[in-house]
């Protein structure tokens, strides 16, 4: 046998004794692949787990601080034991104790004016002139038929005096006389008619002198010389010349609460102060009251006379008006932001176990920024300060802390 023979069948016996190791390392190649497979499926799904856990609790969490935001945080107070002031001051505005619109009475055109605004002007002073042209012309046309009238009944007169006289020697009949007395007394009847219409048209003639009703100050000027004027009629209303206001005396009607309406009496005497005179009072009293209570505001009208002789108050004026009112026994007083003004009634908002209750309270006086409370509150109630407008009755809150006075 050739060396070369040999080789070659050495080598066959070789791949010969390979061939079965190949074959396991084929068999063991797959499970090797489900192995890593598991584990990468295992390794993902504890990392979606992981994913779905966080996301879950973070969820939770942001519920919880939701919940815990929607819960309002308010500050409270408790009621204090004070006297409040036996004067109360309500606001009111000045009026002039007469205010009047002057109107011409006549037609025609503004010839003149004397007075402007601002003016002090007294009782029977001529204000303005008016030009009256076509009165001018009836009033003549009156006087005419008027001496027309006149001379008509002089004849008649004559007439029916004739025939009486000739009734006595039965010279004219009884039916002739008694015409002409007839006539006679209806030609009277005709000059009293136009004597009537002369002393109309006489009157509407004084009108064109414009004067003035009472003294006071003029507050308005509407019309300038040439302006057109027109005393109105049944179907339009005349424009005003001027506007008169006497402020001698000045009324400030002032709507007082229905919880001071019993002290309130006419007689009784009240102070003004204004922002334009500080440190000023002015003396007034009380002149009537409407002696009813308006139902839609809960106040009583009251009116207050203030003599103004200087004429330092001016209508139109925002004054505070101070009303004496008796001295009241120690009771519990709030702040006026705690109160409640809701179809239900006057409420406040109370804190118990931590939540809102809604409670129902009357006030017997009230005194601007504070206001006493006749019943509904006890001292050791902690009342919500400036509650919103949608607090609602059983609503959970939390109470703020309370800083120690001097603490920032």
């Amino acid at each position: 046998m050739t060396p070369d023979l040999k080789s070659d069948m050495a080598t066959t016996s070789e791949a010969v004794r390979e061939t079965p190791q190949t074959g396991a390392e084929k068999q063991r190649f797959p499970v090797v692949v489900w192995v890593v497979l598991a584990a990468a499926v295992c390794i993902l799904l504890a990392v979606i787990w992981f994913g779905i856990a966080v996301r879950f609790h973070a969820e939770r969490d942001l519920e919880k601080r939701t919940a815990e935001a929607a819960i309002p945080t308010v500050a409270v107070i408790h009621p204090s034991p004070s006297r409040l002031s036996p004067e109360v001051a309500l606001p009111g505005n000045t009026q002039a104790f007469t205010d009047t619109p002057i109107y011409a009475r006549t037609s025609g055109y503004l010839k003149r004016w004397y007075f402007d605004i601002g003016a002090r002007v007294r009782k029977g002073q001529l204000m303005a002139q008016i030009e009256t042209p076509e009165l001018d012309e009836q009033l003549q046309v009156a006087q005419a038929n008027l001496k027309s009238a006149q001379a008509n009944l002089d004849l008649a007169n004559t007439t029916s005096a004739r025939y009486q006289n000739l009734l006595k020697t039965n010279s004219v009949s009884k039916q002739e006389t008694d015409q002409a007395t007839s006539d006679a007394a209806a030609k009277e009847a005709a000059v009293d008619a136009a004597m009537a219409n002369v002393r109309r048209l006489q009157e509407l003639q004084s009108f064109e002198n414009v004067y003035v009703p009472f003294d006071g100050i003029v507050t308005a000027r509407n019309t300038d010389i040439g302006a057109l004027i027109d005393a109105g009629s049944a179907g339009s209303l005349p424009k005003e010349l001027f506007r008169l206001a006497a402020i001698g005396q000045i009324r400030v009607y002032v709507p007082v609460p229905e919880a001071y309406s019993a002290d309130i009496k006419d007689g009784g005497k009240a102070t003004l102060t204004l922002d334009e005179f500080p440190g000023k009072t002015f003396e007034g009293t009380i002149a009537r009251n409407s002696s009813a209570i308006d139902t839609a505001s809960r106040t009583l009208n009251v009116e207050v006379d203030v003599a103004n002789p200087d004429g330092q108050l001016l209508p139109g004026s925002y004054v505070f008006v101070h009303f004496k009112v008796p001295n009241h026994a120690e009771t519990l007083t709030i702040p006026s932001n705690t109160l409640l003004f809701r179809k239900e009634g006057l409420q406040v908002g109370l804190v118990r176990n931590g939540r809102a209750v809604l409670v129902p309270v009357t006030i017997s006086h009230d005194g601007g920024a504070t206001v006493e409370i006749a019943s509904g509150l006890q001292p050791t109630d902690a009342i919500i300060i400036d509650p919103s407008d949608s607090l609602a009755d059983g609503q959970q809150v939390h109470v703020a802390e309370q800083k120690p006075a001097g603490a920032r």
